[in-house]
């Protein structure tokens, strides 16, 4: 037996998962390849806007107080707007999660009497509260703001002649979820993101198109604000952060927009020019100078798990061959007792806390019970190893991240190691 092996049987990965996981690996080579140079020019790209914002060693120290003339902090906004190719951006460490950022985004955005319209069907589910489909304190609703969505079609495809319809002269904001979310439907390309936009500011020039970007950032060449979205939006814990951003969110956009965004997370008269950076700015730096190498390698992690449970046989979204557009990976297990094996094998690969077992709860903002799995330096942080699902049917789970490829690998196989162990799945 090789080192190799010794140190995964060691970890508790059987030789038989081993040198299966193996076998699914030998077909991905050119895969990774062509996600490796896309890496390269991501990083070169962070690494231009950095270089174009003049990024010095006096940007990483941290301002406490009012944070007047907080260099760091302006510098990395000049940054994000650089990156995202928009005209300004809002990257705060008080801007607490993707949601956060989202509900700030339309809070500040809309105003009583508008209209939210979501021409890509149901919002991710914390976000049902913030519209107010499900009532909450502070919803969109009691502000007089009203929602209308059009869902995609059987296949997956925009419905234009809905969105044609849907769009009337109170229509403010457009919100486009780029990622699946708890559902089965295909993540949204750039591309279509941005053909999507250009029909609806034909109708309606006007309207505001503003894109939840999590989970996708760095996983093209473009970005939702090269195809004409005004707002782009998302959190650091997740792919801009690499791993390192302790906290925050980011709102990259029309500078219009993004001042609204900044009035209502501080205060009117002060916007972007209070808050401050705390000692973080280290932090989303460096992590956002490693983000796209981070990224390429929760996306090789995606498409291993994706490549490893459809030749098992269960539903994977999207399929192992399929391009990528984010870092998720659905697997739809059909039973709670799947979903929760592989996210109690993702916590067993876990750096931190690998001995916690899981468990589903009452999560806030969701409407039946979830799962999660995130044993993370990061308290949530789902660019790191985690994965997630809702106790209810089609009974799927989504994996997302890892540090590193390497860990990602770990992970999956530990998962199916689970799965095993459970009695879930038997390899051929």
């Amino acid at each position: 037996m090789s080192k190799y092996q010794e140190i995964y049987e060691a970890l508790g990965i059987s030789s038989q998962v081993l040198t299966y996981g193996e076998e699914i690996l030998s077909s991905l080579t050119e895969r990774f390849t062509r996600i490796d140079q896309v890496a390269e020019y991501n990083q070169l790209k962070v690494l231009q806007a950095m270089q174009q914002a003049k990024v010095s060693e006096a940007c990483l120290m941290g301002t406490t107080g009012y944070g007047y003339n907080d260099r760091g902090r302006d510098t990395l906004e000049q940054v994000y707007a650089n990156v995202f190719h928009t005209e300004d951006a809002l990257v705060r460490p008080q801007i607490t999660c993707g949601t956060h950022a989202l509900a700030l985004a339309l809070l500040s955005n809309l105003r009583p009497g508008d209209e939210l319209l979501s021409p890509v069907g149901k919002p991710y589910d914390t976000l049902e509260e913030v519209i107010g489909i499900r009532p909450s304190k502070g919803s969109l609703a009691e502000y007089g703001i009203t929602y209308r969505q059009v869902d995609l079609l059987p296949d997956g495809s925009f419905d234009y002649e809905g969105i044609r319809a849907s769009i009337q002269e109170k229509t403010k904001l457009i919100t486009i979820q780029r990622s699946k979310g708890y559902q089965t439907r295909p993540t949204l390309s750039v591309k279509k993101i941005g053909e999507l936009i250009a029909f609806m500011k034909k109708i309606k020039p006007d309207v505001i198109c503003m894109v939840d970007n999590c989970y996708g950032e760095f996983v093209e060449t473009i970005e939702p604000g090269d195809v004409g979205a005004d707002m782009v939006v998302g959190s650091l814990i997740k792919n801009p952060g690499g791993g390192l951003a302790p906290t925050g969110g980011y709102i990259a956009g029309r500078r219009d927009c993004v001042e609204n965004a900044a009035a209502r997370l501080t205060s009117p008269g002060l916007a972007k020019e209070v808050g401050a950076s705390l000692g973080m700015m280290g932090a989303f730096y460096q992590g956002l100078f490693l983000a796209p190498t981070v990224t390429a390698g929760a996306l090789k992690g995606a498409i291993f798990a994706a490549s490893l449970y459809e030749k098992l046989g269960f539903s994977v979204l999207p399929q192992g061959a399929e391009e990528r557009h984010d870092i998720i990976q659905a697997i739809t297990f059909g039973s709670p007792e799947g979903v929760i094996a592989f996210c109690q094998g993702i916590q067993a690969a876990a750096p931190v806390d690998s001995f916690v077992t899981p468990e589903p709860w009452d999560m806030p903002g969701y409407d039946s019970q979830v799962i999660m799995a995130a044993g993370a330096f990061v308290s949530g942080s789902s660019i790191e190893l985690s994965a997630d699902g809702p106790i209810k049917p089609p009974y799927a789970v989504y994996f997302q991240g890892g540090l590193t490829w390497q860990h990602a690998k770990f992970g999956i196989l530990k998962s199916l190691q689970q799965l095993i162990k459970a009695g879930v799945v038997a390899l051929p």
